[in-house]
């Protein structure tokens, strides 16, 4: 396998939690990259319902106080300390995509097409989750470490506000990203018959 080859890329987007803040590419590289993904990631009845926010500098490091100061209202401050570790290890990176689903559109389609209602919520999904992959991928093959996160809907007011976006975009994840500082960990794999199987 070469390294442009799509299963390479596949091997190589791992879950990086040590982080730090190298420009390994340029933030205009980064932008086109989540750009394209957002352009050509498919989802159900082409609704393009998708929407992303790409942090950089100050404003990354305010996304992440802002999950801490949450994260204090809630945790016990006997448990605080590990919370914040963690959180300040992706403080520590270069910068953070934010995905989000526009309600607005997903509520049109049910109106649109009532025999699918009950699946544009589902399907909405599973596009935004082609898209943090597609993402991950990406970065990771142009040698950006980055994980995902869940701290919405925690989050989900305090950031609304932060950067003034409209309310009808509901933060689905997090993806804070930077250099690679360490490996990923060893990671096990069931068969992969048990996973595939395959009729001819």
């Amino acid at each position: 396998m070469t390294d442009n080859c799509l299963e390479n890329a596949f091997e190589k987007r791992r879950s990086i939690y040590n982080l730090g803040n190298r420009k390994v590419l340029p933030e205009n590289e980064i932008v086109d990259i989540v750009s394209a993904a957002v352009k050509h990631t498919p989802s159900a009845f082409n609704s393009q319902s998708a929407r992303v926010v790409v942090l950089f500098g100050e404003h990354y490091r305010k996304l992440w106080s802002i999950v801490l100061d949450e994260l204090r209202k809630i945790v016990p401050a006997d448990k605080f300390a590990a919370t914040e570790a963690k959180v300040r290890s992706f403080m520590d990176g270069y910068g953070t995509v934010l995905f989000f689903e526009d309600a607005d559109v997903v509520q049109k389609l049910q109106a649109d097409f009532p025999l699918y209602k009950d699946n544009f919520p589902k399907w909405s999904e599973q596009a935004n989750g082609m898209l943090q992959f597609a993402i991950w991928t990406a970065l990771a093959k142009a040698g950006v470490g980055a994980s995902l996160q869940h701290y919405n809907p925690l989050i989900d007011a305090a950031v609304a506000s932060a950067w003034n976006l409209p309310s009808s975009w509901k933060l689905v994840a997090e993806m804070p990203f930077g250099s690679i500082e360490a490996p990923a960990g060893e990671k096990s794999f069931m068969p992969i018959e048990e996973r595939v199987k395959v009729f001819k």
